[in-house]
Parts: structure tokens; sequence; C-alpha cells
């Protein structure tokens, strides 16, 4: 009959966007959550000792360690001064900021951006409903989306005046 795959998604519209799972319509090609998100973001595991999560941490360029276990559920977050502060031989389980506040991936990224300033977050772990981490969004990375957004809107506004 010339269909292309069906979906019948039990969860819902909104599982399914919290899942990060390709979206359509009008507003699908706006920028979210987790496509500003870096996945390149070192992880580290309850168990670890910290020594071996700095490491990492430092040879990525990165100044933060997500926690996760072996499915990649986010367990808590090792920030620069918890990395600095600890000793090598520490075990992470004991130095991490436990339960770190997540967001799903289809929050709109002006949305992100507007939190992570009033909060004064820096950065913020973008996980699916399930708590799977997919990457870390940097405050800066959302407000330079933000910004590029409003550009392309306002361009793209003249246009339609012409």
């Amino acid at each position: 009959m010339g269909f292309t795959p069906v979906h019948d998604y039990v969860a819902g519209k909104q599982d399914w966007l919290a899942a990060g799972l390709p979206r359509e319509g009008q507003i699908a090609g706006l920028p979210r959550a987790a496509d500003v998100a870096r996945a390149d973001v070192p992880t580290c595991g309850l168990d670890e000792l910290v020594g071996e999560a700095r490491k990492r941490v430092h040879e990525a360029d990165w100044e933060e360690c997500v926690v996760v276990n072996d499915e990649r559920i986010v367990f808590g977050l090792l920030r620069a001064n918890q990395l600095e502060q600890a000793d090598d031989g520490d075990v992470v389980a004991d130095v991490m900021q436990p339960g770190p506040s997540t967001f799903r991936p289809h929050v709109h990224i002006e949305e992100m951006a507007r939190f992570m300033a009033r909060h004064d977050l820096d950065s913020s772990p973008v996980t699916t409903s399930d708590g799977v981490l997919i990457g870390m969004l940097l405050r800066g990375d959302a407000e330079a989306a933000t910004h590029r957004l409003h550009q392309q809107l306002g361009a793209e506004h003249e246009q339609e005046e012409r």
C-alpha cells in the first residue's frame, strides 16, 4: 500500500520525545537539548578510583565526569572541585554528587539556556526517560544555539516581509 514503517508506541508522544526518538512536524527542526548535548563527556563507574576518573577527564579535556552504571544510567556527577579535592585512592561513589538533575532530550534549547542561566548551571546531563545518558549540555553551547536560532528566525522573518 506504500506506507512507511508505522510504530505503535504505547507509552505516548511525550515519552517518545523524552527517549530522544525521531520527531517530525512543523517544529521538529527546532534545536532540542539532545541536539546540542555533547556525547563525548567522560564517564566513570561507582566503584572506580578517583585517580583513574581524573586521568580520563583531563585526557578528554573536560572538567567533570558523569557517573554511570554498565547500562549508562546516570547515578551522579564528579564536578571539577570534587575531582581536584579527592585523593587518587578515593572511590567515586564516596565523593560524587549523587542523583543530579537531568533533562530530557526533547526540551527546547532556548528553555534549557534560560533555565541554566537562571539556576547558574554550567552543565547538565541529558538523559532518556529511563535515565540513560545521552550527553552533557554545556550552558555556553545552549546559549550559542539559542543565539543562532534567533538569528535564523530573524532572517526568515525579514524574507517573509519582502
